[in-house]
């Protein structure tokens, strides 16, 4: 017999938050990269800008504005979370995202596997080809 405490939960992911020491500009590449802008702001109790969303299919992506926010000590530290991006054409994905202000690591464990790119606060991401 199946009791409520026994039966799977059915929740969902509806946001994801990220901090950065500037939400906004973080927030304007990755919906860039996404093909979206950001559709939602959320203001501090000043007035000032904290936080921007955008959603891709049904889920909140908001990126706030941390003044204590320091930059991942990626690889010599394991990150507690990350994002995966895929792309039909990675080298060309690669391409605007570097213009866009990522950068390009030396390390990449990724092999021919994945690419791993730093967004412009310095946030490991990687990138694939779409599966």
């Amino acid at each position: 017999m199946t009791t409520e405490t026994d039966a799977p939960l059915n929740g969902k992911i509806i946001c994801h938050a990220i901090g950065a020491r500037d939400g906004r500009a973080l927030a304007d590449f990755y919906a860039t990269a996404l093909g979206t802008t950001v559709s939602r702001t959320y203001p501090d109790g000043q007035g000032n800008e904290a936080a921007c969303a955008w959603y891709v299919n049904g889920a909140m992506y908001l990126f706030h504005t941390s003044e204590s926010f320091t930059t991942p000590a990626w690889p010599e530290e394991e990150l507690p979370f990350h994002m995966d991006f895929s792309f039909p054409d990675v080298a060309a994905a690669e391409k605007r995202l570097l213009e866009m202000g990522a950068t390009k690591p030396d390390h990449q464990p990724g092999g021919q596997h994945w690419t791993v790119l730093l967004d412009p606060s310095g946030q490991p991401f990687c990138i694939h080809g779409t599966y």
